[in-house]
């Protein structure tokens, strides 16, 4: 059975998390990553980061922007 929340985003802002969405595969979760930051990049301290679970974790895959690594 597939992992229906594989694939995480979230949204945060000034550090608090403004949103977070999950999808089962990778290609929806990256154009969601790409949509995201043209709707969200003027958003004040605007970060959005796209994880993948792994157990009972998540682990950063990419984010925006990435100078905060």
């Amino acid at each position: 059975m597939a992992d229906l929340k594989r694939y995480r985003l979230t949204l945060t802002s000034a550090g608090a998390v403004v949103m977070q969405e999950a999808w089962p595969d990778l290609v929806s979760a990256e154009r969601k990553f790409t949509s995201w930051i043209g709707s969200y990049s003027a958003m004040a301290e605007a970060r959005i980061v796209l994880s993948e679970r792994g157990g009972d974790n998540y682990e950063a895959m990419k984010q925006w922007p990435d100078d905060q690594a």
